[in-house]
Order: C-alpha cells, then structure tokens, then sequence
C-alpha cells in the first residue's frame, strides 16, 4: 500500500501504545479511523482529540476477546465509512510468572485478548477487505498483528505471554501464505516489538473482574512484573518510532517488523538451538546477570 489519503484504518487497543501512535500518523496522512479500546475513558478522550484535528474517526468500546464485538466494530466501520483498507489487530495483555503458577483465569484473559483478538481480527475483516479487492481492481488493503519479540523467543517465567505471542507469530505466517494464495491486493505484516515503553505492563488494569484471581499474585508473578516494568520503562524506543517502523513496513509490504533488530542474534540462536538438536539456550543472550537476578528473587 502506497497511498494513505482517505483510507481506512481500523485500529484495536487504538487509545493508548502503539495503537494511539497508528492512529496518530493514520491521521497525519489523511486517513479515516475506526478506534476500538477496552477502555472507555481512554477511547473517548483519544476519540474527542481527533475530532478536535479534524480527522474522520469513530470509536467503540471494544473487548476483543469478544466475538461479538468484533463483529460490532465491523459493523460500524462498514457503516460509517464503507470500506476497510488498513487493520491493527493490536490489543495486548501480559501476565507473567512461573508457568504451573498461572491460574485458568490467566490463560483466559491472555489467550483471549492476545490470540483470541487476533483470530476474531482475521476471521471477521479479511473476507471484508477481499471482497472490496474483489470489486475494485485498484483496492489495496493490509492486515498488522502485533505480536513481540517473545513471539520469537521464550524468556523465564512469562509463559503464558510467550504461548500467546509465539501463536500470534504463526497465525500471521500462515495468514500470509494463505493470502498469497487468492490475492495480489491484500497483505499482511507482524509487528515484533522487545521492550518498548507503553501501558502493557500495567495492563492489568483492564482485566475483566471476571478473569480476576482470588489469591493474590505469588512471588514469581510479583518478580515478573518488576522487571517488565523496569524492561519496558527504561525502553529507549517509543511508540512513535515503532508505528513509524510499521507504516514504512506497509508501504514496502515487509512481513516482519522488528522495534530492536540487534535482538535477532538471540533469535538465531534460538533457531540453531533447534536445527542443531540442542536444548534450549539462555534467552537472555549474554545478558547473564538477568537471569542470575531472576534466579536469586525467585529463590529468596
């Protein structure tokens, strides 16, 4: 996709992170926008600052975990502006912690969010964006899932993050061959962030009261979630470079989209960990005094 001006842009998590910087530059390039956030308040402020630029935009409270509300956020794209050229399937949750500490509720709302949002992303828009292809031969459309970087590797005691990331990362791939099966018109990109500085890490301020724990976290979920907070906090890497990174990806049709590529050397690693029959590798690369201080928290 070249040209911007008057498309569509269809934006999950869109009030906040990498989905507010989207549709920041969405708008700067005369795009039309369709936010989607769990968060209301958040959404309608994104919303009104928008309005207030001039920019064509709606929003809805979205979970998309939800099927249904995928389906409504379709609806309402369709209804307003006709057509859909541009979709993030970008809403993200994290939990951490050791893997056998993690409760069905956690699983629940990071499956359900991180994959389960995707899936109902592609099932529900692709045929939408074909079918416009199909209509017009000058249609161009492209789908970005925001996976990450432990999409691609398996750093200690993220687990459940790690599972929901690594399925985002082949649910793209396959998305890609299968597009490349029916389409020239419709693309897609995964977007494979490390440690950048937005509100994931305190996500669990949008959990549903329904997929809260009763007990309170343990040690390991207490120790993950220090050293997120200080990884991503001390992220040189914004936002607004990384959705910088994605728009320029969309304009070359670039699969792949990386916020750090020096940490494709960990990846590769990884990879020859695999081909080589090895047993897995320290994620950490030779940053060995994180997991030396992971090993001590976590043993007291």
């Amino acid at each position: 996709m070249k040209q911007f001006e008057s498309k569509v842009a269809v934006i999950t998590g869109g009030a906040s992170g990498f989905g507010k910087e989207f549709a920041r530059i969405g708008a700067s390039l005369g795009m039309k926008l369709v936010l989607a956030d769990v968060q209301e308040d958040a959404l309608d402020a994104t919303i009104a600052e928008f309005k207030a630029q001039g920019v064509p935009v709606i929003g809805l409270r979205t979970d998309v975990s939800r099927a249904e509300d995928v389906q409504a956020l379709a609806d309402a794209a369709m209804t307003a502006f006709g057509e859909v050229h541009l979709l993030f399937n970008n809403a993200g949750v994290g939990a951490g912690g050791l893997l056998w500490e993690n409760t069905q509720k956690d699983w629940d709302w990071v499956l359900g969010v991180n994959l389960y949002g995707v899936i109902h992303g592609v099932r529900i828009f692709t045929p939408l964006m074909l079918a416009a292809a199909a209509k017009d031969p000058a249609y161009q459309g492209h789908i970005v899932n925001t996976a990450s970087m432990a999409g691609l590797l398996n750093p200690p005691a993220m687990g459940v993050y790690n599972v929901s990331k690594h399925a985002v990362v082949a649910l793209s791939e396959s998305l890609y061959q299968d597009l490349s099966l029916v389409t020239e018109q419709v693309h897609c990109s995964v977007l494979c962030p490390y440690f950048v500085p937005t509100g994931i890490s305190q996500s669990q301020r949008n959990r549903p009261a329904g997929l809260a724990n009763e007990a309170p976290p343990t040690r390991s979920q207490l120790v993950s979630q220090a050293l997120s907070d200080k990884a991503v906090h001390s992220g040189k890497v914004t936002a607004a470079d990384v959705a910088q990174l994605t728009f320029d990806a969309i304009r070359d049709e670039s699969f792949y989209i990386y916020s750090h590529p020096q940490a494709l050397e960990t990846v590769r690693q990884r990879m020859e960990d695999i081909v080589g029959q090895r047993n897995p590798g320290d994620p950490f690369g030779d940053k060995k005094e994180v997991r030396a201080g992971l090993i001590a928290a976590l043993r007291g």
